[in-house]
């Protein structure tokens, strides 16, 4: 994905294409209320509200700093690749097709921080978060943004291709997620203690509303209403129903029991493995990214407990892991024939494409995981990372809040 002006060349989008990307912008933005609820479930119930806060803050925060500077860090005029310019700061001089595009951007911007907050749920504190997500999306965000999806941004210009934001949301927003977690520390009672979802029903209703804005993340990143956009929405279905099912069954075979949990987690896997390529590979590319993420994410989340980190709902497991996934299969499956805006890659076309994904991937990774760790770090100094034990043990909810999710009467 790119610029309107730079993946196609027009001047000027029909009405077709502008219709489109309003309702794909939509269901973007409505994915983030869909994360909160995904997410809302996952907790338990003492600090439900606060797992919503958290997420819904985040469209406030991020609009705000998307408008004032982040688009044109982004998309601004480039800087040797790495960073654009503030000469669109306040969105000046942004009308028309490209203010389209630029609300289109802002819903990727927006739930790339939220996905974060899963990591660090039922310990950090809300003015950490306040704090952290405006920093966040001001530097780290907007400059990958410009690496992958700007036409002269570094990545873009060497080969690099990530259709809808497997290295720019997903990769992105997981190896974030780790740095957060080692910089905060496990909650309370970590690994001793039964620390189950609170409301499943919750989480697959967040599951649903994900799934169903899914397609405007994937399909609307043709930016256009065409069979681009097509290829996208089939492969982005594909994928994520054969997740659930590999995840599922990966599940069933190891412990004997599908889970409800397991079937959500493997369709956001199959999701986040395609979102990288759904433009570029055929539908049975799609059926094998889809079943190699639900069964090496499925694997990917016990790590936590092997290493000791508490990513409190599986944010590095699902997102850091599926978007590497993805991002790879982009080398492996993306096919010319499909999106002439691509290389062939290892199948048909050598493994040329698949270092420059390797060498994106681990090049986010580094850059991503040392600046977060750093504002994690001018965060704790300024405001403090963390609740205290009390809060913690009494839930965040009325701890931060003064509210709770559920007030049960006789």
């Amino acid at each position: 994905m790119g610029p309107l002006s730079a993946t196609d060349g027009r001047n000027a989008v029909g009405e077709g294409t502008i219709a489109w990307l309003l309702v794909s912008s939509a269901l973007v933005l409505f994915m983030t209320p869909g994360l909160a609820l995904f997410y809302g479930g996952m907790v338990r119930s003492k600090n439900v509200l606060n797992m919503l806060m958290k997420n819904f803050i985040t469209i406030g925060i991020v609009t705000v700093v998307w408008t004032l500077v982040g688009y044109s860090i982004a998309f601004g005029s480039d800087h040797g690749g790495l960073i654009g310019g503030l000469d669109l700061v306040g969105l000046d001089g942004v009308e028309g097709d490209a203010l389209l595009f630029m609300v289109f951007q802002m819903m990727f911007a927006i739930i790339t921080p939220a996905l974060i907050s899963g990591a660090v749920a039922e310990r950090m504190k809300f003015s950490a978060w306040v704090l952290f997500t405006t920093l966040w999306a001001l530097i780290v965000y907007p400059i990958v943004a410009h690496w992958a999806f700007a036409a002269d941004g570094w990545m873009y210009a060497w080969g690099v291709r990530d259709f809808a934001g497997g290295l720019v949301v997903h990769i992105n927003a997981g190896i974030a997620a780790l740095a957060l977690v080692f910089a905060l520390g496990p909650r309370k009672g970590f690994g001793a203690e039964s620390m189950k979802p609170h409301s499943l029903p919750l989480t697959l209703l967040g599951t649903g509303i994900l799934w169903f804005g899914w397609f405007g993340f994937n399909a609307g990143s043709a930016l256009a209403a065409d069979g681009l956009a097509i290829n996208a929405f089939v492969t982005t279905q594909i994928a994520a129903a054969v997740a659930t099912l590999a995840w599922v069954v990966a599940e069933w075979l190891r412990t004997g029991r599908p889970t409800m949990l397991g079937a959500a987690s493997g369709a956001v896997s199959g999701l986040v493995a395609i979102t990288p390529a759904a433009g570029f590979v055929s539908p049975m590319a799609a059926m094998v990214i889809g079943a190699v993420a639900g069964v090496v994410c499925y694997r990917a989340v016990s790590l936590k407990f092997r290493f000791g980190f508490d990513d409190s709902l599986d944010v590095v497991g699902v997102h850091l892991v599926g978007g590497i996934v993805g991002s790879l299969a982009v080398g492996v499956f993306a096919s010319a024939a499909i999106n002439p805006g691509i290389t062939d890659g290892l199948i048909g076309g050598g493994i040329g494409l698949l270092v420059k994904q390797a060498v994106a991937v681990v090049a986010v990774m580094a850059f991503t995981f040392v600046v977060t760790f750093i504002l994690a770090r001018v965060v704790k100094a300024i405001a403090g990372l963390r609740v205290d034990d009390e809060q913690e043990h009494h839930g965040l909810d009325i701890s931060l809040h003064e509210e709770r999710g559920y007030v049960l009467t006789d």
